[in-house]
């Protein structure tokens, strides 16, 4: 008879789906509205609350590059080698999210 003393019983993931989405999020929205509070005088042809869409989208952006850091954790969690390739798709990923919320936020303002 086998020995079920040995299985592991915990949940995979150590953070909620929520968790890791409001960190992203917090995190996009923190480098974007430190990107934009650079801009000086905005071009006079842009709409009135031009930094509404930008500020909306990017954050979304990082929210669901959140999304995929949490589906690394199953690689996480193995072990060796494993856990450093979840780590780094996990990280690249959150960056190309973040990196292709910030052009869709500001095409049409700051990225011509």
């Amino acid at each position: 008879m086998p020995d079920h003393n040995n299985i592991k019983t915990g949940p995979i993931h150590p953070a909620t789906l929520g968790t890791r989405m409001l960190h992203g999020g917090a995190i996009a929205l923190a480098l974007i509205i430190i990107f934009l509070l650079g801009v000086d005088n905005p071009n006079p042809e842009w709409p009135k609350f031009w930094m509404a869409k930008p500020l909306i989208i990017v954050p979304l952006a990082g929210a669901m590059g959140g999304v995929f850091y949490y589906f690394m954790d199953h690689l996480r969690y193995v072990g060796g080698w494993q856990k450093t390739l979840g780590i780094l798709l996990g990280l690249v990923g959150y960056l190309v999210a973040l990196w292709m919320g910030t052009i869709l936020g500001l095409n049409g303002t700051l990225w011509d």
